[in-house]
Order: structure tokens, then C-alpha cells, then sequence
């Protein structure tokens, strides 16, 4: 069982940690990537969003961040699920938060990109509802207009 909230400081270390290990499951070096440091001044500040699943003991399982880059354009960052706790429901539950904090801002379309070697984020995002469109940044871009 697991339970999605707003990110609060003191789950920072163990969002980390969820990240790290998602990336290392991909078989990546795992590297931090700037906005995590700060997630209050890079996402919740500007009147953006970044949610976490905790599973019963409080521990972080899953992340999954907004950021708005126009009226009616956000791009979801950092989802990343523990890899012993995919295909459990936890994205496709921090999606659902995602979504709706994009229909409570009248946004019209959802964008994302990842590598093109992440086979998981290739048939999770479909299933979702996104399309793929034009490489962004070398990367695989899907979005999904709502």
C-alpha cells in the first residue's frame, strides 16, 4: 500500500535516494541532477508541484515532478519508482496527481522526454495516454494534450 503527498523537506534525502536508485536500475550511473537539491526553490516555489509516494512506513517509493513553462505547457520531471515497487500503480497514481494539477491550471498539453534506451517510460507514457512527437534535446518527446 502507498499514499502520494506534496513533497516536504524532510523526505528530501530519501526522494534522493528513490531517484539514485531508479537510475541505477536503468543501468545509468546514478547522478543528481540539480533541481533535486532544492526542490522547494525549483518546483514548489514558482507555483509548480512535486509529489512522493510513501509506502506504510513512510519511505519513499516513487517521485514525480511539474514544472509549467507557459500558460498552457508542463513537463513532468523525475518519475522515478524503487525498482522492487513498478508495476504497482505508484506512476500511473503520481500521474493522476499530475493531471489533475494540469486540468486545475487550464493547461492544455503535457510534455515529457527521456532517453531513447528507456523502454519502461516507452510503454508507460502511452498507456497513459501521450503520443510521440519531435525529438526535444536528443531525447524521445511525447505529450499528451488534454
Amino acid at each position: 500500500m502507498f499514499r502520494i503527498v506534496l513533497f516536504e523537506p524532510r523526505y528530501r534525502d530519501d526522494a534522493i535516494f528513490c531517484v539514485l536508485a531508479g537510475k541505477d536500475a536503468l543501468g545509468r550511473v546514478p547522478n543528481l541532477n540539480e533541481d533535486l537539491l532544492d526542490i522547494q526553490k525549483n518546483y514548489l516555489d514558482p507555483g509548480d508541484m512535486f509529489w512522493v509516494a510513501l509506502d506504510e512506513n513512510d519511505r519513499v517509493i516513487g517521485t514525480l515532478g511539474v514544472q509549467t513553462v507557459s500558460p498552457a505547457d508542463m513537463w513532468l520531471r523525475r518519475l522515478f519508482i524503487k525498482p522492487q515497487n513498478k508495476r504497482t500503480g505508484v506512476g500511473s497514481a503520481l500521474f493522476s496527481y499530475a493531471e489533475a494539477f494540469a486540468r486545475s491550471k487550464n493547461i492544455c498539453t503535457i510534455h515529457t522526454k527521456f532517453a531513447y534506451d528507456y523502454s519502461e517510460a516507452a510503454q508507460f507514457y502511452p498507456s497513459q495516454g501521450f503520443v510521440e512527437v519531435e525529438p526535444c534535446d536528443g531525447c524521445r518527446h511525447f505529450v499528451k494534450h488534454l
